[in-house]
């Protein structure tokens, strides 16, 4: 049964069902758990095993001692902010480990009042959900392209393309030895080699890279990692390198969000925005206002 046929069914359902049921019935579509038994799949799977086992392998905030420039960066944000990585933390692990005292969602306003405000997340990987959504949605078939995904981190864009979708070669870029390492590690024990490279590298040193990139990634990349200079640089090395006509660009946040800090234009007729169709349900652990800030660009 394809999609078409699907919707022409339910409609039907839904109209032979009695109207003092039918927002019973609605709500529970949307609100229901046991729909995402349904939509389960081994490449989830997969990616559960991965995330659970760098869980194990990381400090709780999954950020390195070496990462002094975020560290900072984090501390002088104008409200509290703590790294909760997407990847490796979903709701439901989050909400366990806030029962267990492990982790909150707060912090005290006054040391020993019940006056408390709720703390900022920031995570620096996309969630499985948020990848699924990216390979399934928002970019299309990627057989015989390559993807490289700048500052790589634990590898989540990677292993994502590796099972959402067809993409031939899979390459990040990190500047962290340790996370190279680590990610080398996930890909020779899970047999990803035949399609996933990780680069010891900085990204303004790639241009023959950039150049051949059918598809460019970049999530929360610059800003915790970088001083204002070092993004402008990198920046301007990206916007004169990738220029194959049609290739995407896959931004979180916006350009205009990242570039607009930094003071920096971009350049007329580089890219152009394309639509990004954000009403898919994806289980009921999806965050849709991450999904909102997933950007999509084509190269002009």
């Amino acid at each position: 049964m394809d999609f078409n046929e699907a919707k022409s069914e339910l409609k039907q359902l839904l109209s032979r069902t009695s109207p003092t049921h039918l927002r019973k019935l609605l709500n529970w579509v949307r609100n229901s758990d046991e729909l995402d038994e349904l939509l389960s799949d081994n490449r989830k799977v997969i990616l559960q095993n991965i995330s659970e086992e760098l869980r194990g392998r990381l400090p709780a905030d999954a950020m390195l001692p070496s990462e002094t420039t975020a560290h900072s960066k984090m501390q002088q944000r104008c409200r509290p902010t703590v790294h909760v990585d997407s990847f490796l933390f979903d709701e439901d692990e989050v909400d366990s480990r806030c029962e267990e005292g492990t982790m909150s969602r707060s912090f005290c306003l006054s040391c020993g009042s019940f006056r408390t405000a709720p703390l900022d997340f920031i995570s620096h990987s996309f969630s499985i959900s948020e990848l699924q959504f990216l390979f399934e949605n928002v970019l299309p078939d990627l057989s015989g392209r390559m993807l490289v995904d700048v500052g790589s981190r634990l590898g989540a864009v990677l292993y994502g393309g590796y099972v959402f979708s067809s993409a031939s070669r899979l390459v990040g870029v990190e500047l962290s030895d340790e996370f190279v390492r680590l990610q080398n590690d996930i890909v020779l024990k899970y047999n990803l080699t035949d399609r996933i490279q990780v680069l010891h590298s900085d990204v303004c040193l790639q241009n023959v890279l950039l150049q051949n990139a059918d598809v460019l990634v970049m999530n929360n990349v610059f800003e915790f990692f970088m001083e204002p200079t070092q993004q402008v640089r990198a920046w301007r090395f990206i916007i004169e390198n990738f220029r194959k006509k049609g290739s995407l660009l896959v931004t979180v946040p916006s350009l205009q969000e990242s570039l607009n800090t930094l003071q920096e234009a971009l350049q007329p007729g580089w890219v152009e925005e394309l639509p990004v169709d954000y009403d898919v349900y994806l289980g009921g652990d999806t965050d849709p206002d991450a999904l909102r800030q997933i950007h999509l660009y084509r190269v002009m």
